[in-house]
């Protein structure tokens, strides 16, 4: 008995187990027929967005052709082709006629002359975008007034000789065939003329690559003329024009540097010595003491910067500034020192702090156009920290070259070896006798 009952309860549980297991699978179709229905519908959704995008970017599409169609150079063009069509089919009727009616062997000769015009007229066209010279656009633009003056003359007088019009009406029909027989020609000239120059002033860049151009070559004619030579004489493509107006400016003026001459250099030299014043403005106006010895004798004060002349090829560099060495001692006053502008070659040395130097064997000062005692020592002096030689600076400062060669031996002996030329030396000032 109790084995019955239990089968029972085992069968029981199983079909427990097995509508438990249909249900679980029930379930499961619905959710994937569920899901399939989503994604179904989402992919229908997708689908028609797509399509609405893609008609809205159509339809923009259509306006912006619409719009770039509807722009005023576009209807310019196009209208102006249109009535040079309609000037076209206005006269030509007019010229078969009037031939024809000389002799039908004339039918080829208004088709010839109506032609000639407009090819004349396509041949400015085509020689404006060529860039060919511009007596070829002229000749052309004479040929195209040639042959349609022609047709024009021949409908004027078709036109006023119609029979069955007034005087009044024949004139108003000549003139008006006349009229657009020229009028097709001159608007094509016209569109032409409006095509070039819009173009010409689109290029802004090329308009001002080609007027720098001519004013290099206004301003600077002789460096243009032998840039061109230069060019000329390399073989072809070599050297350009840049590189050739490059060497040039240098074998013209002795600088690579574009643009500056040596009246410039000169310039910059003098505002350098200008800025050094006043930045230096005590210069001249201070006392100065001697170096002897390896100490100072006198009373120390700031010596002004040496300025010397900038460098080939830097004119804008910053001036070099030499210093003085500290002061050791000071035990007495000195006499007032000469501050002054001295040009030493083509070196300038400014301001310059030179004390007095012995006087050359007691010659007076003012004869023969000579240098004052105070004046040939500050050149002296300065031609010596320079480096200029002797007999240029015995021109400059008046004076014999024994005496400037006893002078520069005297400082090379006190002071040591001379600078070499360009190399400037800061030369205390002596004590005076």
């Amino acid at each position: 008995m109790s084995t019955y009952a239990e089968e029972m309860r085992a069968a029981r549980a199983a079909d427990a187990e097995q509508r438990r297991i249909d249900l679980t699978a029930a379930d499961n179709r619905r959710i994937e027929r569920e899901k399939a229905a989503d994604e179904r519908a989402a992919r229908l959704r997708a689908e028609k967005r797509a399509e609405k995008d893609r008609a809205r970017q159509d339809r923009a599409a259509r306006r912006a052709a619409r719009g770039a169609a509807l722009t005023a150079g576009n209807v310019y063009r196009k209208g102006t082709l249109a009535l040079v069509t309609a000037s076209a089919l206005g006269s030509l009727p007019a010229q078969v006629l009037h031939f024809v009616s000389i002799s039908p062997m004339l039918l080829p000769l208004p088709l010839a002359i109506e032609g000639a015009a407009w090819v004349m007229a396509a041949g400015v066209a085509y020689a404006d975008e060529r860039h060919l010279p511009g007596w070829v656009r002229w000749f052309l633009r004479a040929l195209v007034v040639a042959a349609a003056g022609f047709a024009a003359s021949v409908n004027y007088d078709y036109g006023t000789h119609l029979p069955g019009l007034s005087e009044a009406n024949a004139r108003a029909a000549g003139v008006g065939l006349a009229a657009v027989t020229l009028l097709g020609p001159v608007l094509f000239e016209i569109r032409q003329w409006v095509t070039t120059l819009s173009a010409a002033s689109g290029d802004a860049e090329d308009r001002a690559r080609r007027k720098h151009e001519r004013t290099r070559r206004r301003q600077h004619r002789s460096v243009a003329r032998l840039a061109d030579r230069l060019v000329s004489a390399a073989p072809f493509g070599e050297v350009s024009f840049e590189d050739a107006f490059t060497r040039a400016w240098e074998i013209e003026t002795g600088t690579a540097t574009p643009g500056m001459t040596p009246a410039l250099h000169r310039r910059a030299a003098r505002s350098n010595a200008a800025l050094a014043q006043a930045r230096h403005p005590s210069a001249g106006r201070s006392r100065a003491g001697a170096w002897w010895g390896g100490r100072w004798r006198g009373t120390p004060v700031p010596v002004p910067a040496l300025v010397s002349h900038p460098a080939e090829g830097a004119p804008d560099a910053a001036p070099e500034v030499t210093e003085p060495p500290a002061p050791a001692e000071v035990p007495s006053p000195a006499p007032e020192a000469v501050s002054t502008l001295v040009i030493c070659g083509d070196r300038q040395v400014w301001p310059l702090v030179v004390p007095p130097l012995d006087t050359d064997e007691g010659v007076p000062d003012d004869k023969g156009g000579r240098l004052p005692t105070d004046a040939a020592a500050s050149v002296i002096r300065a031609c010596w920290m320079t480096g200029t030689p002797v007999p240029e600076t015995a021109r400059q400062a008046t004076r014999s070259t024994s005496y400037v060669k006893r002078v520069f031996k005297r400082l090379e002996t006190d002071r040591g070896p001379r600078p070499s030329p360009g190399q400037l030396a800061l030369v205390p000032s002596e004590e005076s006798a």
